[in-house]
């Protein structure tokens, strides 16, 4: 499907629902209701995230004072892990929103951040227009360009993919190539004239996360929406971002995994038969080999959360180092081991995870009506941002050799 898909009109919620309320709850049971088969039969989720707007979860981390919930990073992340349980897919939508709210939040004192920090404080949504499928290396290298114009504004031409969230969004935040070798960014509302966003993405998982193409055809851009993002090989300076994008991406698993685990026990719940040579060929409920299967699943529903919330108490780490917009260097260091490490670890044994739920059920499992394969092409499809193999060298690399690693949220 390609539609170009207007922003989502919402009023601004006076309070922010806060995880662990009874409203929180209701708010997840309304969301995990029908995912399955949203996900089955490709129905984006534009009323849930209209749920999530009236909710004020784009909210979470921003401040009590300017209208936020004022989650601590672990706190926040325990609580997306949660909104993962309930749909990945709305949970991953949301992520470059969340990523745009902690860039500000980092630099919430200088007031070009503050103004466009006052976006998300208003309850709009976030996208992202940043990657692109070119022959270009992946990172801060574009074809995507913005032209000057004669009275201080600019155009902005070009493709991108990879654009998660951005058909649920209000506005997008584009990093483009700028004159002088430089490279610029500008966030811009998504119904502007020349933005077209897609609805392409053909992934065999996530599929209702609108990772797609953004075409940008002559887009106004006015000189007070451009900000300059420096050279595409400077000196990198010390940050956390790049760590907080990709945990963000284990917590979503971790969420996942808790479906998992809750799939596993209603289908075993509803199976009125086993194997004929089973332990308890009429009793699943009571198989001892079934049971374990389970058990094993729940813990590492369990192993997964724990090392996401550890990690997220590195990050808190270098989030409360932040002096004049930058942490310390040791901090943002040790943010990027955690993060990565997480990474590691959870992706060694999350697909395997995913795949146990057809132990539990045979060959019945395996029905469309169900749709319980999503679990593993969903862990799979997260897993693919960035991959494991390299996360493990540079891990390597940094406790052996003391090798920092790379200054973005690509390797």
């Amino acid at each position: 499907m390609t539609v170009q898909t207007p922003p989502a009109t919402t009023t601004a919620a006076t309070e922010v629902v806060r995880p662990g309320t009874p409203a929180w709850t209701a708010l997840l049971e309304r969301i995990a209701a029908g995912a399955g088969e949203r996900e089955r039969d490709r129905v984006a989720p534009h009323e849930v995230i209209g749920w999530i707007k009236e909710a004020g979860l784009g909210r979470l981390r921003i401040p009590v004072e300017d209208g936020g919930a004022g989650l601590t990073l672990p706190q926040f992340f325990a609580a997306l892990i949660d909104l993962a349980e309930a749909d990945s897919n709305a949970a991953h939508i949301l992520r470059t929103h969340y990523w745009f709210v902690e860039q500000h939040l980092q630099s919430i004192d200088d007031p070009s951040f503050r103004a466009r920090l006052a976006l998300a404080v208003d309850n709009r949504l976030v996208g992202n227009g940043f990657s692109e499928q070119s022959r270009k290396p992946v990172g801060l290298y574009f074809d995507t360009a913005f032209t000057p114009e004669p009275d201080g504004g600019y155009r902005l031409n070009g493709t991108k993919f990879y654009s998660t969230g951005s058909i649920y969004s209000d506005y997008t935040q584009i990093w483009a190539a700028a004159p002088d070798d430089r490279i610029a960014g500008a966030v811009i509302p998504v119904d502007r004239e020349g933005v077209t966003i897609l609805d392409d993405w053909d992934g065999f998982g996530q599929r209702l996360t609108g990772t797609g193409t953004t075409q940008l055809d002559d887009v106004r851009v006015e000189a007070g929406e451009f900000f300059d993002l420096g050279e595409p090989d400077g000196e990198p300076v010390p940050g956390y971002q790049g760590a907080f994008l990709q945990l963000y991406l284990q917590a979503v698993t971790a969420g996942v995994l808790r479906s998992v685990r809750n799939d596993a026990v209603a289908l075993v719940k509803r199976r009125a038969r086993s194997y004929s040579h089973a332990n308890a060929p009429q009793a699943p409920t009571e198989d001892p080999q079934v049971l374990q299967v389970i058990g094993e699943i729940s813990a590492d529903a369990f192993a997964a959360e724990a090392i996401v919330l550890r990690a997220a108490e590195a990050l808190q780490v270098a989030a409360d180092s932040v002096v004049d917009g930058v942490p310390t260097a040791e901090a943002a260091e040790a943010a990027q081991l955690a993060a990565a490490q997480a990474k590691v670890a959870v992706d060694r044994f999350s697909y395997a995870t995913a795949a146990k739920l057809f132990d539990v059920g045979g060959t019945s499992a395996t029905q469309a009506a169900y749709n319980l394969d999503r679990h593993w092409r969903n862990v799979r499809t997260i897993s693919t941002h960035n991959p494991t193999f390299l996360k493990a060298t540079a891990i390597g690399a940094n406790v052996v050799d003391g090798v920092a690693f790379p200054a973005n949220a690509y390797f």
